[in-house]
């Protein structure tokens, strides 16, 4: 009991000495000596970086339940004050998903496959440039990249039929997808962004205004970068090894299975009126005046206030999947089960435990963490950037790097067009080849063009991620500074 006793007290006099070093540090005055504090933050650094890298290699939703053993660390044993968890941000997440999902189960998202199948299949020889094209505006459209997984192998066996290089289409649609992304109005990672400038005069309107055209853009300037890149299909000797071999078979027929009678109908109507819902949130994001008003009474007082932009997404997406719901016998249990919902729940829980944890250790070291980044950025804010870019590189995820570093951002004092300017640079998640989508493309591509290199970085998707990433980034420093800055 003795020992215990020790014990509980030794860890309540780190926490009580933690807690007197974080309020030191966020104080005025503090001295130039270096603080316990200073140490303890590489320690705490150490510790986030450290959950970050272990819940990126288990990968899914690992990212989450890592990033809560860190803010255990955090809270309990450091004392460091927890932060707040991006709570709107999951709200608007959890209510596109949810419409999402029931599109799904209804047929939607299969319909849309199809319809973009019918595309690439029309004109083979410009696949190149067709493919990305029709992958983003699929992916702008349902705000989710789990559509191109049924793409991809639709692009390979077109392109090897047509004697283009897989790779060339393959790769750039991979990019494409993340453009589209970011370009979607119901993407978490737009909601992520909308909920982070709340309050700085940039809403969905700007968003969309700067985002579009610089992804748009820099998708086609990202074919034309592979256009021509490596040698034709028929010289290649990778291709000519596994058709020697046998490793390549004659291309199978993988077109998708036809909707007729009522599942067509049920498709086309859930994707309708998930369509009308994606109209309705952009229309209240352009007209803030067309979100209803409410009057309350608090003591006696009549007050009068408006639903903001958060809230009449997650009301208008939430009701969409309810009339999908009633309208086109959507079945909850095949919602659960599809995958829209599984990647969703992934990113819901993704986002909770690291943008939290990454809440504690900017809360615990605000004015270090701010002094220490603004000596560094300096006159080149360009920098904050490519913490954006190799940040997604490591988390997978546009979404969770926005709620992660664009706090810190503001923080910084980085004016709010710069922000928004920077949001393409969230597109890093192809820098490293273990991306679901990349590993995917490069199955799908029997010919073996499309592949990761022998020193890991030199794979198929980097030119074309860098060269979108950059043109996308640069164009939205030029829009964002017109539009709002």
């Amino acid at each position: 009991m003795a020992r215990a006793a020790t014990e509980g007290e030794g860890a309540a006099n780190f926490r009580n000495h933690r807690h007197f070093c974080y309020s030191a540090a966020n104080n005025e005055g503090v001295g130039d000596e270096a603080s316990p504090l200073d140490e303890m933050i590489w320690i705490e650094l150490a510790i986030m970086l450290g959950c970050i890298v272990v819940g990126a290699r288990l990968g899914g939703m690992s990212l989450g339940p890592v990033a809560g053993i860190g803010l255990l660390l955090f809270v309990f044993a450091f004392g460091m004050p927890p932060g707040r968890p991006p709570t709107v941000v999951l709200g608007m997440i959890i209510a596109v998903v949810t419409a999402l999902s029931a599109m799904e189960a209804a047929g939607g998202l299969d319909y849309l496959v199809l319809v973009a199948e019918r595309i690439l299949r029309k004109r083979p020889e410009y696949i190149t440039f067709i493919a990305p094209l029709v992958t983003y505006v699929l992916i702008m459209a349902s705000g989710t990249q789990h559509v191109i997984y049924a793409l991809l192998p639709v692009i390979a066996e077109v392109s090897r039929k047509a004697g283009v290089r897989p790779e060339r289409p393959l790769s750039i649609s991979v990019i494409a997808a993340q453009q589209g992304v970011i370009a979607s109005p119901i993407s978490a990672a737009t909601v992520a962004l909308l909920g982070v400038l709340a309050g700085h005069d940039i809403g969905l309107p700007q968003v969309l205004l700067v985002i579009i055209p610089s992804t748009l853009i820099a998708v086609v300037v990202g074919a034309l970068s592979v256009a021509w890149k490596g040698l034709p299909l028929d010289e290649d000797p990778v291709y000519r090894e596994h058709l020697a071999s046998g490793k390549v078979k004659p291309p199978a027929d993988s077109a998708a299975q036809e909707l007729t009678g009522a599942a067509l109908a049920k498709a086309r109507g859930s994707t309708l009126l998930f369509l009308i819902g994606i109209v309705v949130v952009v229309v209240l994001g352009l007209v803030p005046e067309l979100r209803p008003t409410y009057s309350t009474v608090v003591d006696g007082v009549a007050r009068t206030g408006q639903i903001d932009a958060a809230s009449a997404i997650m009301i208008v997406m939430l009701a969409i999947g309810g009339f999908i719901l009633l309208l086109f016998d959507a079945k909850p249990e095949a919602m659960i089960k599809g995958s829209v919902m599984r990647g969703g729940l992934s990113a819901v829980i993704s986002i909770l435990g690291i943008s939290w944890l990454g809440a504690s250790f900017f809360a615990a070291n605000e004015n270090q963490i701010v002094a220490e980044i603004s000596a560094l950025i300096g006159d080149a804010q360009w920098i904050f950037a490519l913490g954006l870019f190799f940040l997604s590189a490591l988390l997978f995820s546009q979404a969770a790097t926005v709620v992660t570093l664009m706090p810190v951002g503001l923080g910084l004092g980085l004016a709010p067009w710069l922000l928004l300017a920077m949001y393409p640079a969230v597109n890093g998640a192809f820098f490293l080849p273990t991306y679901g989508t990349v590993l995917a493309a490069v199955s799908f591509d029997q010919t073996g063009t499309t592949r990761i290199g022998k020193y890991l970085l030199n794979h198929s998707f980097m030119w074309p991620g860098l060269v979108a990433t950059v043109t996308s980034t640069v164009l939205a420093m030029l829009l964002s500074s017109v539009v709002v800055g």
